[in-house]
């Protein structure tokens, strides 16, 4: 036989040269000598093939112990039959997940989930073909047949699957580059701001939905833990705010706090100066000690920001908790050069400065918890600057009807703008 015939060769033709050895074995003075010449006459590869089938046959005829034919047969069906077994329970585990809800997923997205696991293969067993996948999912009762599969397949996307296409691809641009923690209204805020003019607005539930296939989500709060200290015996500012964190313009009301963050290198620390107008952060600083400098160097920042603009101070509330850090003769101090008032809330009463716990709150879950672990002050204070930058700028607040804070507080001065005094002519 040449080389290009196939591997498994024909059973009759097994059968006729064990018989062929058996008929000539006598002019030869060995069997191997023998089973040389037959593969020789028959174009068999070598003769440790001749000899096999030679052995084999003995096995069958009971002339030599060992597993028959037959019987080999029979394993080779079990454990096929056993691997078939195998492939169905894991596609059956696998699309137990997909198919979670009560009514059959669309054709669309059948075809995706098949897209994504054919060729498939757990451990050792059996490959995941279009055909088998199918007919698992035929007995979960989400019927399909393959040629479905490969029709849908081949067809061209509808009008609103490339507009899905398009815009899942802008969905996960505008989630990636802010932190990862939008949800489906601030991206859907984000979107048709940044759409082109003449393109039509773009659908909130359209964005939930896709959203909902590439499964993106908001970020999520967690549980907050205290880090004022107070002291019992220092004296302490009256409560000027009363709980009421809603001002009617910016640089009537600051809330100050700070919050703890676990480094490789150890504890740092961040506090904040915020605004309660618009939530604008007007200073922050970051330091490995918990000490009044910390705390000090925020307000500076604040205060250096609002004078820079040309803002007048006069008024001014400063809003924080009994941490002795605030309480401190430097704290004081600075509020009183710049002429703002220091106002502290009751004891163990979160909600005396629940602004500032929330805009911590925001700094945990949208930039300390999704990039932990941290290496040490260096990266957490680069990386607070650029969250910070972005929060004032980029973020939309549904407070500040969807504007960020930065623009919020430009959209306030430039409704409350002192007209010019017009000039009288001689």
């Amino acid at each position: 036989m040449s080389g290009s015939t196939p591997k498994r060769y024909p059973a009759e033709l097994r059968e006729r040269a064990v018989r062929m050895v058996t008929e000539i074995r006598a002019d030869h003075e060995s069997e191997w000598a023998a089973m040389t010449k037959v593969a020789e006459l028959l174009g068999v590869g070598t003769p440790e093939t001749i000899r096999k089938w030679c052995r084999q046959a003995e096995v069958d005829a009971g002339q030599r112990p060992g597993m028959t034919s037959e019987e080999s047969a029979e394993l080779k069906r079990l454990k096929r039959e056993n691997a078939e077994l195998k492939r169905a329970n894991a596609i059956l585990k696998s699309a137990s997940g997909f198919l979670r809800g009560r009514t059959r997923p669309a054709t669309a997205l059948i075809v995706a989930y098949i897209d994504e696991h054919v060729g498939v293969r757990d451990g050792d067993g059996l490959r995941w073909g279009v055909e088998s996948i199918c007919d698992q999912l035929t007995e979960l009762g989400c019927k399909i047949a393959p040629a479905t599969y490969y029709e849908h397949r081949s067809r061209k996307p509808t009008s609103r699957e490339a507009r899905d296409g398009e815009l899942k691809a802008r969905i996960a641009a505008v989630h990636a580059a802010n932190y990862g923690v939008y949800g489906a209204r601030k991206v859907w805020l984000t979107l048709n701001r940044e759409r082109p003019a003449g393109e039509p607005p773009i659908a909130r539930c359209t964005v939930e939905r896709l959203m909902g296939e590439m499964g993106l989500a908001g970020a999520v709060r967690g549980k907050v833990k205290r880090t004022t200290i107070s002291d019992p015996k220092a004296p302490k500012p009256l409560d000027l705010v009363d709980r009421n964190f809603a001002p009617l313009a910016p640089d009537r009301l600051w809330v100050a706090d700070f919050t703890y963050v676990s480094t490789w290198s150890g504890w740092c620390y961040t506090a904040f100066v915020i605004d309660a107008y618009a939530r604008r952060i007007l200073g922050w600083s970051v330091a490995t000690t918990m000490t009044s400098q910390l705390v000090v160097d925020a307000v500076e920042q604040a205060i250096w920001t609002r004078q820079r603009e040309g803002k007048d101070l006069a008024g001014l509330i400063a809003h924080h908790d009994h941490g002795v850090q605030y309480l401190s003769v430097a704290y004081s101090e600075h509020l009183d050069a710049a002429g703002i008032k220091p106002s502290t809330g009751a004891v163990g009463s979160s909600y005396d400065n629940a602004l500032a716990e929330s805009v911590i709150g925001l700094y945990k879950t949208e930039l300390i918890k999704p990039r932990r672990p941290w290496k040490g002050f260096d990266d957490l204070e680069i990386a607070t600057a650029e969250w910070v930058d972005w929060f004032n700028h980029r973020r939309p607040f549904e407070y500040g009807d969807d504007l960020t804070p930065v623009e919020a507080e430009q959209a306030h001065y430039a409704h409350h703008q002192t007209p010019a005094i017009a000039g009288v002519s001689n």
